[in-house]
């Protein structure tokens, strides 16, 4: 067992050690699919910072080496160069530089119920013939010949349901279509290789532990070249500290010639968890969280999916679940409870007790 649980005096609140690390989490937060919480190094980092801004200390140059880091170690949490990889500040924002890129008339298929992040912005290009068809999560795969684009994300939002990467993979490669993946709600506990994938968005603030506003896209070769840099500014280019007033246009030759000017705190927050996520072992990470969660679908009688995130369509479930204090969210009309690196078997036996009206 690598998470241990120490009671503090304070109502509901608890310093939990996990993996090596101290968490500040209340008993039954199962909520990290919504919002993650840091490690308290990480917290601490951001705290600093803040108390920097609120003096005047720091200098904007001085979080550059922050991005750098970030960028590092998202690149290595699903298997890219970080020269592949573009910063931003939302899934949404990066997923548009896309969406805005492809051609003409382009059809992109995606799954029913899918995060509107993700495909709203394809289908906000509906007046250039831009096309997205929602498909069935068993049909998905059958359906790829007949698109241009498949845009999905690795593990589903609503319910935690992961996609057949291989397959996926396999099917794009023989009928030429290009894929965007979204792993916002994979990486960090779900073990990644994605080099294959045209273009792979992800933001931080829930299964990396990291401040609202950073985001990530990581681009095949070929896909930055196809890439519309539409939200160009001075980050972009290849010497951000040169490139502040006047023409001519001077963007980077990598990814980075994508990047949107950092979000400095969370950055600075996201550039002390990710190091740390990324030295894990995410097979043992991935062991913990979706034990975890198994264990919660097996004690209610159901069997278990292998992910880190549960639905249930039990009635009552959420007002059930608030009432003995455990933080869980509302999906799709069902219940969503998700297990992170701070859960322990404790939170497993509060919600099924909860459920069970103990």
């Amino acid at each position: 067992m690598q998470v241990s649980s120490d009671n503090r005096k304070a109502p509901v609140a608890s310093i939990r050690t996990a993996f090596g690390q101290s968490f500040d989490v209340s008993p039954g937060y199962l909520n990290t699919a919504s919002i993650g919480i840091p490690p308290l190094f990480a917290a601490d980092v951001v705290a600093q910072a803040v108390e920097r801004w609120r003096t005047g200390s720091d200098r904007s140059n001085a979080f550059d080496a922050d991005v750098a880091a970030a960028r590092k170690a998202w690149a290595s949490l699903i298997g890219v160069a970080p020269e592949s990889v573009a910063i931003g500040a939302s899934v949404s924002q990066l997923v548009g530089l896309v969406a805005a890129s492809v051609p003409d008339g382009t059809r992109v298929l995606t799954v029913a119920g899918e995060f509107t992040s993700v495909i709203f912005p394809f289908a906000a290009q509906a007046h250039r013939g831009v096309a997205v068809t929602e498909a069935e999560p068993t049909e998905l795969l059958s359906r790829v010949n007949d698109h241009d684009l498949i845009a999905v994300s690795v593990a589903q939002s609503n319910d935690g349901a992961i996609a057949d990467m291989d397959r996926l993979r396999d099917a794009a490669a023989a009928s030429g279509a290009q894929v965007l993946l979204d792993v916002t709600q994979a990486a960090g506990w779900l073990p990644l290789r994605l080099g294959w994938a045209d273009w792979v968005v992800g933001a931080g603030y829930k299964w990396l532990l990291s401040p609202r506003g950073v985001a990530w896209l990581a681009l095949r070769p070929d896909a930055l070249e196809r890439t519309m840099p539409h939200v160009a500014n001075w980050y972009a280019a290849g010497d951000p500290w040169s490139a502040t007033y006047g023409l001519p246009l001077r963007l980077a030759a990598d990814a980075r010639r994508l990047d949107l000017s950092p979000v400095w705190f969370a950055q600075r927050g996201a550039a002390a968890a990710l190091p740390w996520l990324a030295t894990l072992d995410l097979a043992a990470v991935h062991t913990h969280c979706v034990g975890l969660a198994d264990s919660l679908l097996m004690k209610l009688g159901s069997p278990p999916r292998g992910s880190a995130i549960v639905a249930l369509d039990l009635p009552g479930a959420a007002e059930r679940l608030a009432a003995a204090g455990i933080t869980a969210t509302s999906r799709a009309d069902r219940t969503r409870l998700s297990f992170h690196l701070y859960n322990t078997a404790e939170d497993v036996e509060m919600a099924v007790a909860a459920l069970r009206g103990k």
